[in-house]
């Protein structure tokens, strides 16, 4: 099996930094690019809350949140992946294992390396791993994480 490029989805939890040694390590051993993904929530089709905001305020606030998570991907990959042949980040806004199952397709991955839950899970298989399993047109890698 040939790997050339692995794609690591992170939420910024613990639960997802499991996978880190398993994508260095792939990394290494294959020359394989890393493509690291995280998902922002799409908060512009959210009703109201706390008062109505107008869509300029809401887009300042996406805004804001995908330069802490770009800020975020640059200290993650310049900590953990400076080893690796080649890392790519990526930031997508709306379902997270809609969007992972997106860049699959789009950047032609060959394997997917993530935690078995999020920071937002409480089952021990959550639903975005799962759902990505289930889906993905390649080998999905699942590192377990034990409960909190």
């Amino acid at each position: 099996m040939e790997i050339r490029k692995v794609l690591w989805p992170t939420d910024f939890s613990s639960s997802a930094e499991a996978a880190m040694s398993y994508v260095q390590s792939l990394s290494r051993s294959y020359g394989a690019e890393v493509h690291v993904l995280h998902v922002l929530e799409d908060i512009m089709h959210h009703e109201g809350w706390y008062g109505e905001f107008d869509e300029n305020h809401l887009r300042k606030l996406m805004e804001k949140a995908e330069k802490r998570v770009e800020q975020r991907l640059d200290q993650i990959c310049e900590r953990h992946l400076e080893g690796c042949p080649m890392y790519i980040r990526h930031v997508a806004v709306g379902d997270p294992a809609k969007e992972i199952l997106k860049l699959i397709d789009a950047e032609n991955v060959d394997l997917v390396v993530m935690a078995t839950r999020g920071k937002n899970e409480s089952f021990v298989f959550g639903s975005v791993a799962e759902k990505v399993t289930r889906h993905s047109p390649v080998p999905v890698t699942t590192i377990p994480v034990e409960g909190s």
